[in-house]
């Protein structure tokens, strides 16, 4: 019965044994399946070498060309000059921004003159005695004379021993005396020297004003001045006169302005150097931030890309009749987000976006649609 058992258990082995491999046999002689090779469709650029322009960026803020800070040079208490004395306020050439009560420095002033016409009006008998030919200059000095107006300046000397007597006569002591308080006085109010806005106002009516106290800041909103920081490779290049192209940071406002001066000073830490941008427009703003795009030199022979297509810093993928091909080139200047480049013949077919994954001699189907 063991044997038996024995004899029919390795038949059936023998058999599924047998099954089993024609089974491989016949899947060894089937086709393997076949997969489309998929190629990928990329934009090109055509190379057209050409002079490009090395565009330097700077940034900083405005600060307006005309500015000065008042400051009182007497002493006394303020009082309206027409307009309020507050920011914000416009003032026309010549129109007075404030004014400090001067009563009592006037009285003073008007008492000096009418000293010195009293003056001149005493030695009027000496002169007609002694200098009869300076009468008449003297009379027509004395009729000029207005306590009202300017103090006229005293006639000129027809000789020294005139001079003398009008000296002994203590008359051009006095009379620079009144000239002086005049000139004083002048600075009891202070008038615009250019058409301009208030910016800064640090007083009010009815304050005591006293001497050196700073009172505010005036401007002129018509023309502004930005300083910006180069890198001192460009000092040579950087010209007065140059053309400057701003924008703010949101690049929805552009403005045009020219350097007009460049430091002649090197700053040893950061090794840059400074460059002054005038620009006027009516949308500018003291103390704006700007952005400002500065034209150094150009490079002949050049080709600006994206710094994306720039590969380890020294090439760059080109299609070579339905291939990708790695050229080696020459990066000459790098921007923020671009490169400028020497190396690539004109009519190259540069790709014109990354292609991710991209290799030498993988095949890629050029992109025909107009863009």
């Amino acid at each position: 019965m063991r044997k038996i058992l024995s004899i029919i258990l390795s038949v059936i082995l023998l058999g599924g044994a047998i099954l089993l491999a024609n089974y491989f046999i016949k899947n060894k002689n089937k086709p393997k399946p076949k997969f489309d090779k998929i190629i990928k469709t990329v934009s090109i650029d055509t190379v057209k070498n050409g002079e490009v322009p090395i565009i330097i960026s700077a940034s900083g803020n405005l600060v307006a060309k005309n500015k000065i800070e008042l400051y009182a040079e007497v002493q006394g208490v303020l009082s309206t000059a027409g307009k309020d004395f507050k920011a914000g306020t416009n003032y026309q050439q010549g129109q007075t921004i404030l004014r400090i009560n001067s009563d009592e420095f006037y009285a003073s002033l008007q008492s000096q003159k009418s000293n010195l016409y009293n003056l001149v009006t005493s030695i009027m008998p000496d002169i007609r005695l002694d200098f009869p030919k300076e009468f008449e200059k003297w009379q027509s000095y004395l009729q000029s004379f207005d306590l009202n107006k300017a103090t006229p300046k005293l006639p000129e000397y027809g000789s020294d021993k005139e001079k003398y007597f009008i000296s002994g006569r203590n008359i051009t002591t006095t009379y620079y005396s009144v000239k002086n308080l005049e000139v004083k006085l002048g600075k009891y109010q202070i008038r615009a020297p250019y058409t301009g806005i208030l910016t800064e106002a640090l007083v009010t009516p009815g304050t005591l004003i006293r001497s050196g106290q700073k009172l505010g800041e005036f401007i002129d909103p018509s023309i502004y001045e930005m300083e910006v920081n180069i890198s001192s490779e460009f000092s040579n290049l950087l010209k007065v006169g140059n053309a400057v192209s701003l924008h703010d940071l949101e690049k929805t406002q552009s403005f045009m302005g020219k350097v007009i001066r460049v430091n002649g000073k090197i700053d040893q830490t950061s090794q840059t150097l400074k460059a002054y941008i005038e620009v006027k427009d009516k949308l500018l703003k003291e103390g704006m931030y700007l952005e400002a795009d500065l034209t150094a030199k150009s490079e002949h022979n050049a080709y600006k890309i994206d710094r994306k297509l720039l590969i380890d810093d020294t090439s760059v993928y080109v299609v070579n009749d339905t291939l990708l091909e790695l050229k080696k080139v020459n990066p000459v200047y790098f921007e923020a987000e671009s490169v400028i480049i020497k190396g690539l013949p004109d009519n190259t077919q540069l790709l014109a976006n990354p292609v991710s994954g991209a290799y030498n001699g993988m095949p890629v189907k050029i992109n025909t649609k107009k863009k």
